[in-house]
């Protein structure tokens, strides 16, 4: 196989040429998308007879939240022992954890262009930045004054045996046994959008590839809630599709849209992509494919509260699996069968469901995901007030959760934990469950899962006779519920308001919601004394 060296041979000397001619403050940027290419890079002039009269001072600046490069060079300068018959030229790698690969005016380079005229004063030596692709198009982007100064832009290529074996790697399938963690995500996302700078030929291959990849980290952005990235990914991969006419890849692209807006709440926008996505499914004759939109419309349609409807998709999605014979997806929709039939308060058809789908689950070994459905085991249990068994499903549940690291999950779960605990009275086991799910509520930035949790512990002081308190909590609840246009959940804690200000007469409930909503105090009492 050709190195990295041979296949770059022209733009290394064009490199070793700058290095050598260039004097005090100037800089050049190295364009090169993979670790072990800068480290031959690296180590070749090092060795390099034309580098032997230049002092390389390689600086590893790897920091996420490095934000005043300035000042970081000027100290590491400090350190320096200089050599005097030789010129210094700094080589400055991994700043991309820093300028990041989503989101506007990153601090690094925002603070780069205010500081640019200091430069040539305190750094008076050539400095090479080594990025990858999408990082020098961010620093031209948010550094406009610092990148103006610019001398040379080299591109090296990576050699095509290593992308191909790069990419066969981003491609794997996902191990279901693996560790979450936001770390994992994130060097996903950083190698993802490495390789995407690499497939930008107008070829039909590249092109496809681009979309597979776009695609990804629209999945990468989404599994950490970065949902307005991760549509911008996949917008442009339906871009592509529909340029290349490539019906296939554009029915699961839609897919894939559909989830994101589900996700983020968006029902209407979501089941708009969902319907287009089952349309080209139907037309290519896909009818396997069908069967996961059957089953997400039947999630859109439960959370529009249309449980008939939702009923009938989940159905039609478990029709499908039994006819191909796929037994493990039968798992999820057997799932969501049970809640549609919990929502629906036919408890015993929630439990057989549920069963159901944990019986499949375990003969498949996926442990990780018996812990939804011993969570919503545990919610039947709860209705049915038989608290010792769903604070038992809900302890599987969190055991499973926090085995595989998943963080945000184990949310919904200590909330659960809370309400069975409020139920027994068990009141600081309550408020300690709840103040574990809001913390990672927010960690996480749900904002609107925060709405519930506040709620809940709105109940527990009103429960506890802490009533100022208690609004407090209530009206955290209502501002993000009323953000969200959630207007049944905005209607109960209206409700459960109208019952804390006929027991404490306090005017200021009634001032937060008329300014939460723009009107005056006495329409909010008119509407509080018909709650």
């Amino acid at each position: 196989m050709v190195s990295f060296l041979e296949n770059n041979s022209e733009t290394f000397q064009f490199l070793l040429a700058f290095l050598a001619m260039s004097k005090e403050f100037k800089f050049a940027f190295a364009e090169i998308n993979f670790p072990p290419d800068i480290d031959e890079l690296i180590t070749a002039l090092q060795a390099h007879q034309k580098c032997q009269n230049l002092q390389l001072v390689v600086l590893k600046l790897d920091d996420p939240d490095l934000h005043f490069l300035l000042e970081t060079l000027k100290q590491n300068l400090l350190m320096l022992e200089l050599e005097p018959e030789k010129k210094l030229v700094l080589v400055l790698r991994g700043l991309e954890k820093a300028i990041g690969t989503s989101g506007n005016n990153p601090p690094i380079l925002t603070n780069l262009n205010y500081a640019r005229d200091s430069f040539p004063k305190f750094i008076p030596h050539p400095i090479l930045f080594i990025l990858p692709d999408y990082a020098v198009t961010r620093f031209s982007q948010f550094a406009p004054d610092f990148w103006a100064w610019t001398s040379a832009n080299f591109r090296f290529q990576t050699v095509p045996e290593v992308r191909k074996n790069l990419l066969e790697n981003a491609f794997d399938p996902i191990d279901p046994n693996r560790t979450y963690s936001k770390v994992t995500k994130s060097e996903n996302i950083e190698l993802l959008t490495r390789l995407l700078q690499e497939y930008t030929e107008e070829t039909e291959a590249s092109q496809r590839t681009r979309i597979e990849l776009l695609q990804q980290l629209g999945k990468e952005h989404q599994s950490v809630r970065e949902f307005t990235v991760a549509k911008e990914y996949l917008q442009e991969a339906l871009t592509l599709c529909r340029e290349l006419q490539y019906q296939s890849g554009e029915a699961k692209v839609l897919y894939d849209l559909g989830e994101i807006f589900y996700l983020n709440r968006e029902f209407k926008e979501a089941r708009l992509f969902l319907q287009q996505s089952l349309v080209i499914y139907q037309t290519i004759d896909r009818k396997e494919n069908q069967a996961r939109i059957y089953h997400l419309l039947g999630m859109v349609a439960q959370d529009l509260r249309g449980y008939e409807e939702a009923r009938n998709n989940y159905q039609q999605a478990l029709a499908i699996y039994v006819k191909f014979g796929d037994r493990y997806e039968q798992a999820g929709t057997y799932h969501e069968l049970g809640i549609v039939a919990q929502e629906l308060r036919e408890y015993e058809e929630a439990r057989n469901n549920y069963q159901q789908a944990l019986a499949i689950l375990v003969e498949f070994g996926d442990r990780y995901s018996q812990a939804i459905t011993y969570h919503q085991l545990g919610r039947v249990a709860q209705d049915l007030r038989e608290y010792e068994e769903a604070r038992n499903n809900y302890q599987q549940a969190l055991a499973i959760l926090v085995e595989f690291g998943d963080r945000y999950s184990q949310a919904g779960t200590y909330h659960q934990l809370g309400m069975v605990a409020q139920d027994l009275r068990e009141y600081e086991e309550a408020r300690k469950n709840y103040q574990q799910a809001l913390a990672i509520y927010v960690e996480f930035g749900d904002r609107y899962s925060q709405a519930n949790t506040y709620g809940q512990l709105g109940l527990l002081a009103k429960a506890e006779d802490n009533l100022t308190e208690a609004s407090q909590n209530l009206l955290q609840a209502l501002a993000i519920f009323a953000q969200f246009k959630d207007q049944h959940s905005v209607a109960i804690t209206l409700r459960n308001l109208a019952q804390l200000y006929q027991s404490t007469q306090d005017s200021s409930i009634l001032e937060t919601i008329a300014q939460l909503f723009g009107t005056n105090v006495e329409e909010v009492l008119g509407a509080l004394e018909t709650e």
